[in-house]
């Protein structure tokens, strides 16, 4: 069971939006644009935690906006979560963001993470985010899950948040983030009746990462959680280092 978009965007840089059109001067000014992106990492983390036993993954997305804040958008990944399956991610989103001023923006959207190829594994989440310049907070809750009474099903929180730096000499960039996930059965019982310990974590990273024009953007990264390896998360808490290249379109 997983424990990003939000599949993780550590290895992703600024978008390089296309906007649909012949290239006319008129379809400059088009209110529509979309862009894709392509994606290789050494390890997919996802919220603190692999979701391919630390081994690669290749990804890819294609979104949809609208200049009135509209986005709708698609992005997929191979996983391995150590059983037969699922063995890719699909994950559907859409949301509407802007910005109040210079300083502060928001984004409010919904996220369906789909396993196509596994059982029980489906959730549904909706969320929202503020942020001022260079910090965002944001919190994200679990609407529906088919995993029914355990992790990722209705009920479950998670709150993040983020330092997001690009404007540094040679097209470097910094990120720091952490996170708090809150399960709403964050318990089993056992076979002696006692409870498992909670599956409730922390997770916490920071990423360097280098545009290098149209080379794409790489990333250096450092991801770990604080869960219980003997709660229903199953958790890996040892410290994870990886590396990451993103292509935007």
């Amino acid at each position: 069971m997983k424990t990003q978009g939000f599949a993780t965007a550590c290895a992703a840089g600024a978008l390089m939006v296309a906007s649909l059109g012949n290239g006319n001067a008129a379809d400059a000014q088009s209110p529509h644009s979309v862009s894709a992106n392509i994606g290789v990492v050494s390890n997919y983390i996802w919220r603190g935690v692999t979701q391919t036993q630390d081994d690669p993954a290749v990804q890819g997305g294609l979104d949809y906006g609208h200049e009135s804040g509209l986005y709708v958008g698609a992005w997929v990944s191979n996983i391995d979560w150590g059983t037969p399956d699922p063995n890719y991610e699909l994950d559907l989103y859409g949301g509407f963001g802007g910005s109040v001023n210079e300083d502060f923006s928001y984004d409010i959207n919904t996220t369906y993470f789909a396993y196509p190829d596994g059982h029980d594994s489906d959730f549904w989440e909706i969320g929202a985010s503020g942020a001022f310049r260079w910090v965002t907070l944001g919190l994200a809750y679990t609407v529906a899950g088919e995993n029914e009474g355990g992790l990722f099903d209705d009920g479950d929180l998670y709150y993040y948040g983020s330092f997001d730096y690009s404007d540094l000499p040679y097209d470097l960039g910094v990120s720091l983030r952490a996170g708090y996930y809150d399960f709403r059965h964050d318990r089993e019982t056992l076979d002696d009746g006692s409870e498992s310990p909670s599956a409730d974590y922390w997770h916490y990273g920071a990423s360097v990462s280098k545009a290098a024009g149209d080379f794409g953007t790489f990333s250096l990264n450092w991801d770990q959680n604080n869960g219980d390896p003997d709660s229903p998360g199953g958790y890996d808490n040892d410290p994870q280092f990886w590396v990451g290249w993103n292509k935007e379109f």
